[in-house]
């Protein structure tokens, strides 16, 4: 089902965990709106809307920063609209698969208006009329859901624990996150050939390899952050993967970090 609705916050206030079920766009009125995973932090303030796709999970922070109240519209597209639009709009714009930040105007809110529910009735095929206009208009500006059949079910899993490594994702914990039995879960996964413990084990090394190249942190921090307690098997495993051992990978990092510093 696709919606719209206006939400209110007379103070600031936090949800942990949120899933969102569906691709969602919030644009901002008063105040703000902060998502944040393990990795990664968004700001979306007052004249600027956030899309955020679905399956993904996120801490949720509603701020009036200082205004009387926090206010936002949000505009949900259910995986059949998005399908539908996708088969039309330009292959070039950019897919969001986590969150994007982009700015309002005033024919993007123009649009938004129209599509929470007002005093008169108004007929599912205008509503979804109105809200392939949305879509539309951010497509103008760059960006586009990506509908859930250009994803595989491992891709989609992967993007839900990619947020949140430390997690402790099970299957039935997955399972009803995308609202389907334990079984079906493992049905898909095994019809695409994989588990999903190797689904998290890879997320987890993938994004730990990232971390070793970009971040200053030490390799017994980037293990704790990626789900290992033991230094020693996150060691083990990250050189099963990828061939090298973690310390080498930082050492080459804070070689080339002070080969800069000497230039510079």
């Amino acid at each position: 089902m696709t919606y719209g609705a206006r939400i209110f916050a007379a103070q600031r206030y936090r949800l942990s965990t949120l899933t969102v079920p569906s691709d969602l766009f919030v644009a901002i009125i008063t105040g703000s709106k902060e998502l944040h995973t393990a990795t990664r932090a968004l700001v979306a303030q007052q004249g600027q809307g956030v899309m955020i796709a679905q399956s993904t999970q996120w801490d949720v922070v509603n701020d009036p920063r200082g205004q009387r109240q926090y206010e936002a519209l949000v505009l949900a597209f259910d995986d059949e609209l998005v399908r539908e639009f996708s088969e039309r709009a330009a292959q070039t714009r950019t897919t969001v698969t986590s969150a994007q930040v982009i700015a309002l105007d005033d024919t993007l809110i123009d649009a938004l208006h129209r599509t929470l529910p007002g005093k008169r009735s108004t007929s599912s095929a205008v509503m979804r009329h109105r809200s392939l206009e949305v879509l539309l208009l951010l497509e103008e500006k760059g960006y586009r859901f990506t509908p859930s059949y250009e994803m595989r079910w491992p891709e989609r899993i992967q993007r839900l624990i990619g947020q949140r490594m430390q997690a402790d994702w099970t299957a039935n914990a997955i399972a009803q996150t995308f609202h389907m039995s334990e079984s079906t879960l493992r049905r898909r996964l095994a019809d695409s050939g994989t588990t999903l413990a190797a689904i998290v084990r890879d997320v987890r090394l993938q994004t730990a390899l990232g971390m070793l190249q970009t971040s200053d942190l030490s390799v017994g921090e980037v293990a704790q952050h990626c789900g290992w307690e033991s230094h020693s098997r996150f060691t083990a495993a990250f050189q099963q993967r990828w061939g090298v051992a973690p310390s080498v990978v930082r050492a080459r990092m804070k070689e080339s970090a002070q080969d800069l510093t000497d230039k510079g």
